[in-house]
């Protein structure tokens, strides 16, 4: 042993350091590697997205944090661009997407499976990707991604549609193949004023037209939910426009809404009596048949959280959707109670206040919906509030009340978590009922639309 030191010019305290020192430095470069490794698998940051019409095409950019593998691809049925990256933190306002520009409708966004993220574009028309490329950012700046279509003959467009085949078999094997919504602090509250521009809606006695007492209810509404911090708002429309009734449904689903609010006032001919705020959910009957003709309709394919049924089963589907629909349901009615107990303690509240029925509005299978009446404005007392800043403030007040409540009792928040204030004591919410819608305008506009 002697002679083995000797030739190796080391001592055993020697040899000691030297392994030590080949440890430290093993365990600096696996600490190297390591990092490297979770800076790859970091996510990319998409920070901006806009779409920018131009007299021969539709441009859309998106800014990012790197320079991704990505890949575009359209689907039919409804027409559809699609684009591809890889896991992406979403740092979006909550109406991004929510409306389009030329031959744009809207987007919506998501996480499609593991390590996967989509950004689906909802198309007027037919259209095709004219060019994509990215431009790499200098310095501090985010890259651009940048897509750029075009209009093209349906018979073009079908030629080139179609799902590449491993996006296929994620669907099918995959475990995580329902996209999420984009992670948020605030819940999305969506908020839809009836009616608008073309058209009025019901007429009060003295002149008072729906569509301009439900818009300023929603302003006041939107306001009310801002000054808590809480959450996050958007509003099918902020001036005096029309909407067609299921893109407002299009709408909330685009923007993400973890609820849905439309507002009306009501009016019975003949009976100038009757006042007070009712809320309606979808009936239970309506839902049966609306699961069915989603399962059949051309945008079944991506109805529940933007995830791309198409390749299941008619029975499949349009059991995923019924099963959807009814767990919204129940959380609508859960809000509907909640706001009917808390107007009580403000306003005028109709008899039997909670009501389901029909409304085109209530049927998006994946957002918990409520029709709220304000009141009726072929009820002169009704109608003079429902024109005041006052009520319009006790109104806000008491939904506002009703929506911390509401998310308060949710056992988890998927997307969101909210703090709310202390809700005060109550009695119990009555039960919900399922009663004939008792009018007259909306049910025939509804079928129209």
């Amino acid at each position: 042993m002697r002679i083995a030191r000797a030739k190796s010019g080391m001592s055993g305290k020697g040899r000691l350091w030297r392994l030590l020192s080949l440890f430290v430095l093993a365990g600096i470069l696996m600490g190297l590697d390591l990092g490297a490794s979770a800076r790859a698998q970091e996510p990319l940051i998409i920070s901006a997205a806009r779409l920018g019409e131009h007299p021969d095409h539709t441009r859309f950019v998106m800014e990012i944090s790197g320079v991704p593998e990505y890949r575009v691809f359209s689907l039919a049925d409804p027409y559809r661009i699609v684009l591809e990256l890889p896991e992406a933190e979403w740092r979006l306002p909550a109406d991004t997407g929510l409306t389009g520009q030329g031959l744009v409708k809207g987007y919506r966004y998501g996480r499609f499976a593991a390590g996967r993220t989509r950004i689906v574009m909802d198309l007027w028309k037919p259209a095709a990707v004219l060019k994509h490329y990215v431009i790499p950012g200098k310095n501090a700046e985010s890259a651009r991604l940048v897509i750029e279509l075009g209009p093209v003959s349906a018979d073009v467009f079908l030629a080139g549609a179609g799902w590449p085949k491993d996006a296929i078999a994620t669907l099918i094997e995959g475990a995580d193949a329902k996209p999420a919504k984009p992670r948020r602090e605030k819940p999305v509250i969506v908020i839809d004023p009836g009616h608008g521009g073309k058209d009025p809606g019901t007429k009060g006695a003295t002149g008072t037209y729906e569509k301009d007492v439900v818009l300023a209810a929603a302003l006041s509404l939107r306001d009310a939910l801002l000054a808590t911090g809480r959450y996050e708002v958007v509003l099918t429309r902020e001036t005096d426009v029309f909407i067609k009734l299921r893109e407002r449904v299009d709408m909330a689903r685009r923007a993400h809404g973890d609820l849905f609010i439309s507002l009306h006032a009501d009016a019975i001919e003949n009976k100038p009596k009757i006042r007070g705020v009712s809320v309606y959910t979808l009936s239970e009957k309506a839902s049966d048949r609306e699961a069915a003709a989603l399962a059949e309709a051309e945008n079944a394919a991506d109805i529940i959280d933007g995830a791309d049924l198409s390749a299941e089963s008619s029975e499949v589907r349009t059991i995923l959707i019924d099963l959807a629909q009814r767990e919204t349901i129940n959380a609508s009615t859960a809000i509907a109670n909640r706001a009917v107990t808390q107007f009580a303690r403000e306003i005028a509240v109709l008899d039997r206040p909670v009501r389901a029925a029909g409304f085109i509005v209530l049927k998006a299978p994946d957002i918990p919906s409520v029709l709220v009446e304000m009141g009726f404005l072929s009820n002169t007392k009704d109608e003079k509030e429902l024109t005041s800043a006052s009520y319009r403030k006790r109104f806000s007040t008491a939904l506002v009340r009703a929506i911390d409540d509401y998310f308060a009792g949710r056992e988890s928040l998927d997307t969101a978590r909210v703090t709310p204030a202390a809700p005060a004591e109550a009695p119990p919410s009555p039960p919900a009922e399922v009663i004939p819608v008792p009018i007259r305008r909306m049910a025939e506009s509804v079928g129209n639309q």
